[in-house]
């Protein structure tokens, strides 16, 4: 399929024909912002269909933390053991990883633990940010600790700690850690320009991920659980996750890989419909297996009343519907989205450099997520 050259005023790239009220709207998002900056990429079916940019802070090839986005590496990596036979959602843990077993975590199993159900948001005492910056010392610290509720019987964001036990899960699988699985086994062989680790090479396109700005119309109190402050009272000096070297050169899985939305969309594309004429590198079996709703309803740490995972995933839900029911993806907290919908055969990607207050998706992402699936489907 060949896309026509945009001849928009402020949106540079190209697009699909079908979708030329949606390009509207993309301009028309930066003639209303001067200061707005995104790259928003669309697979259909394995075949482009959208690859845009524009303003003043990303150019095309500008690559930049999309913040928790990155945990998509994760679902799709653990997709992959899956697909192999490698690594069985309903086994224990503990089989794998035999240390994992301590203070009561015997009966974990891996879908419980994937599905932020293992009570393991943190450690204790709490993890510090040079341990959470390893292939190994932040996950020996979790397997040593007491989860937070029993297993199975509530749900909670594992923030940034599903990273590092879904890399350390990786590793006993496999021995390779996770970064090292995706990079051989996913992003080089497929071309995805998203990375876990921005290599040298690759550090003069990186972007910075910019401030929210509060407006001065807010005066809400932002609401916790009482586990929250817990959860997110990281030791030692504190870290920029998008912005700090330390953390895009580790590139933590759960929250600092570094990329394009072009890099992300062809990820999701890869994975589930295929790219460049190939079969996708998951069966359809295995995209149902991870795609699949775990849990929805209260969040522990977040104090959300309607939050929805599958595998590593979310779901769509009342505040982040970003497509139909098989849907699955995950957003970041400064604003970027990435999610495909096995249904409607679309991968989609938005990343930022200044994502809406308060955070999470950018709702124009979320929105033009769901009127993808729905204008290509018709």
């Amino acid at each position: 399929m060949t896309l026509s050259p945009l001849t928009s005023s402020h949106l540079h790239g190209a697009a699909d024909a079908r979708l030329d009220d949606l390009v509207a709207r993309l301009d028309g998002y930066l003639a209303a912002d001067p200061d707005l900056s995104f790259q928003v990429a669309a697979f259909h079916r394995g075949e482009p269909v959208l690859d845009a940019w524009g303003g003043p802070h990303l150019a095309e090839d500008s690559v930049i933390v999309p913040y928790s986005v990155t945990k998509n590496t994760i679902g799709l990596s653990v997709g992959l053991l899956v697909d192999r036979g490698e690594l069985d959602l309903d086994e224990r843990v503990s089989h794998y990883w035999p240390e994992f077993a301590a203070k009561g975590k015997l009966r974990v199993t891996v879908r419980q633990l994937l599905s932020h159900q293992a009570g393991l948001p943190q450690a204790t005492p709490p993890l510090r940010w040079d341990e959470l910056l390893d292939h190994h010392a932040a996950a020996e610290r979790l397997a040593a600790s007491a989860p937070f509720w029993h297993p199975g019987s509530a749900f909670g964001y594992h923030a940034i700690t599903i990273g590092n036990l879904a890399s350390e899960l990786v590793f006993r699988v496999t021995g390779r850690t996770l970064h090292e699985f995706y990079e051989s086994d996913i992003r080089a062989p497929h071309g995805i320009d998203f990375h876990l680790g921005l290599p040298v090479s690759e550090e003069h396109r990186r972007a910075a991920v910019l401030p929210m700005i509060r407006p001065e119309s807010d005066t809400s109190t932002p609401s916790f659980s009482a586990l929250g402050p817990v959860v997110f009272a990281m030791g030692g000096d504190p870290v920029d996750i998008g912005n700090d070297a330390v953390s895009w050169r580790f590139g933590h899985p759960a929250g600092s890989g570094t990329g394009t939305a072009r890099g992300l969309a062809r990820l999701f594309a890869a994975a589930v419909t295929g790219v460049d004429g190939a079969d996708p590198f998951l069966s359809a079996d295995t995209v149902e297996q991870i795609g699949q709703q775990q849990v929805r309803g209260y969040d522990e740490v977040l104090h959300q009343h309607d939050r929805a995972h599958a595998i590593v995933f979310q779901k769509p839900s009342q505040q982040l519907a970003f497509g139909g029911p098989r849907a699955f993806g995950h957003d970041g907290a400064m604003g970027a989205l990435a999610c495909v919908d096995p249904d409607s055969g679309v991968a989609f990607a938005w990343t930022i450099a200044r994502g809406p207050w308060p955070g999470g998706a950018d709702p124009r992402a979320v929105e033009l997520a769901r009127d993808l699936g729905i204008l290509l489907s018709s």
